[in-house]
């Protein structure tokens, strides 16, 4: 399909980047775990976990828009059951952030791990019923819901990244410090 080829460059970039961040996602992953705070799973569900999806999701559609289709139907409809998958998920992520009680959700925590991944999602599941007739429209549509989930995931890696080494790290150092006899200095 010509209009779908026209995109070939754009969803080989996107997903590049996608398949990178979930590498660099398990390497971070990999270096906090060494001092794991208690319920980390719980908030871990919560907050880290909708990262590799929506990077997932990403490199996914991808994939799926650079097969070689004949018409635009068979694409519309993967993405559009991917989309309703992603509007669910979005919920059980609003339901595991207002049941964990590690960290309390900020107005940001809000609108990037929920309201604009619904977003996004709902873009990807409601327009297959328009890919037919307005094709055009749609990959962009479809593009730019790509994009926002890359986005997404890397504003919300940064926040976690940022809230071990500043949060976590932060009380570890205190913690020892004030285990550490005083006028002693330790190595």
């Amino acid at each position: 399909m010509s209009e779908l080829a026209k995109w070939d460059s754009f969803y080989v970039i996107v997903g590049s980047a996608a398949g990178a961040l979930i590498g660099l996602q398990f390497v971070v992953m990999t270096l906090i775990a060494e001092r794991p705070r208690i319920r980390a799973a719980e908030a871990g569900a919560a907050f880290a976990t909708p990262t590799i999806v929506h990077f997932g999701s990403v490199l996914l559609l991808s994939a799926l828009l650079r097969a070689p289709w004949q018409t635009i139907t068979i694409a519309a409809a993967l993405w559009g059951l991917m989309g309703f998958s992603g509007v669910a998920y979005a919920v059980i992520v609003a339901r595991r952030m207002r049941k964990q009680a590690v960290y309390q959700p900020e107005f940001e925590d809000w609108v990037f791990h929920v309201l604009l991944p619904l977003a996004a999602y709902a873009t990807l599941a409601l327009s297959p019923f328009a890919a037919p007739s307005h094709t055009r429209e749609v990959l962009f549509g479809v593009g730019a819901a790509a994009l926002l989930l890359l986005f997404i995931g890397i504003h919300n890696a940064w926040d976690g990244v940022a809230y071990h080494v500043f949060v976590n790290m932060g009380d570890a150092n205190t913690e020892r410090r004030r285990d550490e006899p005083s006028g002693k200095e330790t190595l």
